[in-house]
């Protein structure tokens, strides 16, 4: 299979006793010692560009990302690209979650998808999930509450509702109770470690993708 090649060489240091194989930009960098021991590098075959996938079919019904007061900027950062990359309608921010607007940071994590993506801010994000529950759409929590179900075991009931609504809460405090009551689905990712959770933007990738089953 033959692969369009990156501007990135990968290397591999001459010490036997260190064998440190990397990739560098050789536009940028010239590659003569290994920066771990200081030996003469090789030179090896050129990095594959990475290719953008195919687009998955589109979706029957939208997906809003709802933020409930997720305090990192990066972590907001990362649910943007997400949220590009998964084909979402809309993030909303509510509470304390930072907006691009006040944190250009948000685009270090996001690489820009902030531009793509329409947004809006909330200070009051269970008001906003009433109405939006009003106007059929379905709420779903990702929270490890009592009666929770596993998100391995999510069904939608046909036919497939019009909107559904994921909301991610604040990482100690979880997602507001407020917002749990008019939920319709409260669901929680299995964990099998030591960790009771995982990092917001990892959980929320992992239950916006397992929602493009029903696409």
């Amino acid at each position: 299979m033959d692969f369009d090649k990156s501007g990135f060489i990968f290397f591999q240091c001459s010490n036997s006793r260190c064998g440190l194989r990397f990739p560098l930009d050789i536009e940028l960098y010239d590659g003569r010692y290994c920066p771990r021991c200081g030996a003469p590098l090789e030179r090896h075959e050129a990095g594959i560009l990475a290719q953008k996938p195919p687009a998955a079919p589109k979706p029957e019904f939208k997906v809003i990302g709802a933020l409930d007061n997720i305090r990192s900027v990066y972590n907001v950062g990362a649910i943007f690209r997400t949220a590009d990359g998964a084909g979402l309608a809309e993030l909303l921010l509510g509470g304390i979650t930072p907006t691009p607007d006040e944190q250009p940071a948000i685009s270090k994590t996001s690489l820009g998808a902030e531009k793509s993506i329409k947004w809006s801010y909330c200070p009051n994000l269970p008001e906003v999930l009433v109405d939006l529950k009003a106007n059929k759409c379905l709420i779903l929590a990702l929270e490890s509450a009592p009666a929770a179900s596993s998100l391995q075991a999510l069904r939608l009931s046909q036919p497939l509702p019009n909107q559904v609504a994921l909301v991610v809460g604040n990482e100690p405090a979880g997602v507001d109770p407020a917002i749990l009551r008019i939920a319709d689905q409260v669901v929680y990712i299995p964990m099998n470690g030591d960790k009771t959770s995982l990092n917001v933007s990892v959980a929320f990738g992992i239950a916006v993708y397992q929602l493009l089953r029903f696409y």
